[in-house]
């Protein structure tokens, strides 16, 4: 089983005396993000004083090329570290001193810490979407999954379930390519599984023990249903990794047929705590962040 890697211990910085650790998230268009409340909210309780930063490129003015330069700027600025999202998490690997094995897997970043001048980079999608899954589907059988949308995302969560046993793994997405290039990376990652892009979501979907759903339809700005909820059986569970809304049109759909459930506020939180205690040192509170966050979707 693969793990996640430890967090670097923050008393290596040559920085001393009490100060504020220094966290930001890169990513384009990301204004309404949640990570900010997520991190301070927990720092808060815990008693640590973190800050955390948005830093948006279609608010700064910067692009792929510009990375290297604007992370030597935020270790400059004495950041503790920061997470990455869409669209750099591949942009920013080669930029990397050191890898955690996931993130080199994966080829994709979402988490980098700054330290004694190295960038350090982690992925806790993954674990995150690992630890959301055992703490709310974890008992129901999971070695025949199907996963519908080959993005970002479903490579993340498509390697957490073959990591937790997954035996077959059929990915469809309408790009077909897409799909069957996710399902040749991950296949080689596991060859012992059978990882296969499926011609369409009733092939995927047939006999499985669930479905995991990877695509943006269904978000608040994308609405609809990625598949025609006729394909479940109630003896099949459902994940969505769609955290707004919480339950998406497919999730309400898949609930009514009689299945299990999940949606994507636990991978939403967990890839938080996973990165809040490698940027702090510390391990958060998983169950007062997600009722944090419970709290704050309600107020939406």
């Amino acid at each position: 089983m693969t793990t996640p890697a430890a967090a670097p211990s923050r008393t290596s910085s040559p920085r001393s005396g009490p100060r504020s650790i220094l966290c930001g998230l890169i990513g384009s268009g990301i204004g309404g993000s949640r990570s900010p409340a997520m991190h301070q909210t927990e720092a808060k309780a815990l008693g640590l004083p973190l800050v955390y930063r948005i830093l948006d490129s279609d608010v700064i003015g910067f692009d792929a090329d510009d990375l290297g330069d604007f992370l030597k700027t935020m270790a400059a600025l004495g950041f503790d570290g920061t997470n990455v999202t869409h669209p750099f998490k591949q942009a920013v690997v080669p930029l990397m001193d050191e890898l955690s094995e996931a993130a080199a897997k994966l080829g994709a970043v979402n988490t980098v810490l700054l330290r004694d001048g190295k960038l350090i980079g982690d992925n806790t999608d993954w674990s995150g979407y690992r630890a959301s899954f055992l703490a709310s589907l974890g008992v129901l059988p999971r070695a025949n999954v199907a996963m519908v949308g080959a993005g970002g995302a479903a490579s993340a969560v498509g390697y957490a379930h073959l990591d937790l046993g997954a035996q077959r793994l059929a990915i469809f997405d309408p790009a077909t390519e897409r799909a069957q290039a996710l399902a040749e990376r991950l296949g080689a990652l596991f060859p012992e599984a059978e990882v296969i892009a499926a011609s369409s979501a009733a092939e995927a979907i047939s006999g499985v023990d669930g479905v995991v759903q990877c695509s943006p339809v269904g978000m608040l700005s994308h609405p609809g249903l990625p598949f025609d909820p006729a394909l479940l059986t109630r003896d099949m569970w459902v994940s969505d990794v769609i955290y707004f809304p919480l339950e998406t049109e497919l999730l309400k759909a898949a609930k009514e047929i009689g299945c299990a459930t999940l949606n994507g506020g636990g991978m939403a939180v967990m890839q938080a705590a996973h990165a809040f205690a490698r940027f702090t040192g510390q391990e958060p509170d998983v169950e007062r962040m997600l009722a944090d966050f419970a709290k704050a979707s309600k107020a939406v």
